[in-house]
C-alpha cells in the first residue's frame, strides 16, 4: 500500500496498529506523527522502506539486545510483564535521543525483513489449487522471501477452525503448527497430500543469514512486542530453516527473475508467488514485473500467487499466464499474518 509519508501517515499506522492489537504502537504512531525530531529519525530509512516499522524495529532491538531504560517496562517481549498504566511517549523519545546513533545506523541499514512464517496458512491453499488445477509438480520461485520461511511450507502442519469443524494436513511431527481460522462457508478443498514441490528458489535483495544472532534478533525486533504467539513461531520457522536451507538468490528480483525462471527444467507448473512485498515498489517497478511475467509466458505457461494490499483487504490472487495474456482469480481473502482465511472460489 503506498501511503505518503505525512501526518497522514502516521495516523493511518496507528490505525494498523489498532487492528493489529497493538496499543503501545498506536499510541507511539500518533506521538510520532507530533514530533519533529522522531519523525526526522524516521525519515532515514532506505528509499521504499516503511519509516514506522523501521524506527520501532531499531528501539526493539536495541531493548532486546539488552540496552536498559524504563521504556522497557512498557514491552511485553523484553520482560515478563508490560506496565499497563503510564505514558510510554516522553520513555520512548527520551531512548531516541540518548541512543540516536544506533537508532539511526538500524533506521539507514535495516529492512523489513517480516516474511511471517504463518502467512503460509494462506500460500498453501493457492499451491494446492495450482496442483489439483494442473495435476503437476510446482517449480516455486518466491520473490521477497527473506529468510525463505514461506518456501519451506511444506514442513509444517495446518490446522483451519470454523466452529467445530477442523481441517488439518501436514506431518504431526512438525516444529510447527500453523493454525487459521476459516471465515466462510466454505473450506478449501485441499488434497489429502501435500502437491509436490519438483524445485524452489528464493530471489532477495537483502539476504537474512540466520547463522548471524544480530540478524536473528533482528527478525524478532520487526514483530509487534504484544504478539507473544509471533515470538514462538518465528523460533520454530527459524529452527526448521536451519534444518531445511533454501536456495536463496541475492539481488534485484526483477532482473534474477526472467533468467531463472528459464532455467528451470521442462515439465511441472511455474509458480511465482509474492506476499506483502510490492508495496514496496514503485509503479514503474510493479509495470516491470507485470510485463516480466507476461514475456516469460510466451515461452511456457505461468501461474502468478499474490497477497499484497487491495483496497482495505489482503486478496489471495492466483494469475495464469499464457502466451502473454492472463487471468486473475481470488480465491480467498486473509488475515496478513495469517490467522485467518476466507474461502471464496467455488
Amino acid at each position: 500500500m503506498a501511503i505518503p509519508i505525512s501526518e497522514d501517515y502516521w495516523s493511518f499506522f496507528a490505525g494498523e496498529a489498532k487492528r493489529g492489537h497493538s496499543p503501545l504502537y498506536e499510541r507511539l504512531a500518533l506521538y510520532i506523527r507530533d514530533d519533529e525530531k522522531l519523525r526526522e529519525i524516521a525519515a532515514r530509512v532506505q528509499p521504499g522502506q516503511p519509516q514506522a516499522n523501521l524506527i520501532f524495529a531499531a528501539v526493539h532491538f536495541l531493548l532486546l539486545q539488552g540496552t536498559q531504560h524504563p521504556l522497557a517496562a512498557f514491552y511485553p517481549s523484553v520482560g515478563k510483564s508490560a506496565l499497563k498504566d503510564g505514558d510510554p511517549c516522553p520513555h520512548f523519545r527520551d531512548f531516541c535521543l540518548k541512543h540516536e546513533s544506533e537508532v539511526v545506523r538500524l533506521v539507514e541499514t535495516r529492512v523489513t525483513n517480516t516474511n511471517e512464517v504463518a502467512r503460509s496458512t494462506s500460500l498453501y491453499p493457492a499451491f494446492d489449487f495450482i496442483a489439483r488445477e494442473t495435476g503437476q509438480d510446482l517449480h516455486l520461485v518466491e520473490i521477497g522471501p527473506s529468510a525463505g520461511f514461506n518456501l519451506n511450507w511444506d514442513r509444517y502442519h495446518y490446522t483451519y477452525r470454523r466452529d467445530e469443524e477442523v481441517l488439518t494436513r501436514g506431518p504431526s511431527g512438525a516444529r510447527l503448527n500453523l493454525e487459521a481460522a476459516l471465515r466462510s462457508e466454505h473450506a478449501p478443498p485441499l488434497l489429502q497430500s501435500f502437491p509436490r514441490v519438483s524445485s524452489r528458489v528464493g530471489l532477495e535483495l537483502n539476504l537474512v543469514d540466520l547463522q548471524k544472532p544480530d540478524d536473528r534478533l533482528w527478525l524478532k525486533a520487526l514483530i509487534w512486542p504484544e504478539r507473544g504467539l509471533r515470538f514462538v513461531r518465528l523460533e520454530s520457522a527459524i529452527g526448521t530453516a536451519l534444518e531445511h536451507p533454501q536456495r536463496i538468490l541475492p539481488g534485484d528480483a526483477l532482473e534474477l527473475l526472467e533468467g531463472v525462471v528459464n532455467a528451470l527444467p521442462a515439465g511441472g507448473a511455474i509458480v511465482i508467488y509474492h506476499s506483502h512485498v510490492t508495496y514496496q515498489f514503485s509503479q514503474p517497478m510493479r509495470a516491470r514485473l507485470n510485463a516480466t511475467i507476461e514475456s516469460i509466458s510466451r515461452v511456457r505457461p505461468i501461474y502468478r500467487v499474490s497477497i499484497e494490499w487491495d483496497e482495505g483487504a489482503y486478496p489471495v490472487n492466483i494469475g495464469r499466464y499464457e502466451s502473454g495474456s492472463s487471468d486473475k482469480r481470488t480465491i480467498a481473502l486473509c488475515d496478513p499474518h495469517g490467522t485467518w482465511l476466507d474461502w471464496r472460489y467455488q
